[in-house]
């Protein structure tokens, strides 16, 4: 029995904090400490074209950081960092090919 507690608790960890991600990044939407996703994507967008493949909200200083990794046209990963609250980008690095 305890074994498939155990079993049970590893399997629903990575789902509850993807589920507590969720939720604190919609508290921080709702209290106004970060734009909506919508309007970060538009800044990349016109920054930097390319297809978005992966989004994290996280805290970084301070401020709550966006941290996108996107392929642009010519094919090369971007790894993309924006202000949550202001849409600035603030970094972008292209991620080196491996050899």
């Amino acid at each position: 029995m305890i074994r498939l507690a155990l079993l049970l608790s590893l399997i629903a960890g990575p789902a509850l904090a993807d589920r507590d991600d969720h939720d604190r990044a919609r508290r921080a939407l709702e209290a106004g400490e970060v734009l909506p996703l919508s309007e970060i994507l538009a800044a990349v967008e016109a920054a930097q074209p390319g297809r978005v493949i992966e989004v994290e909200l996280e805290r970084d200083d301070g401020r709550w950081v966006y941290e996108l990794e996107l392929v642009a046209p010519d094919g090369r990963i971007l790894e993309i960092e924006i202000d949550a609250a202001t849409a600035d980008i603030l970094d972008i690095d292209r991620e080196e090919a491996d050899d």
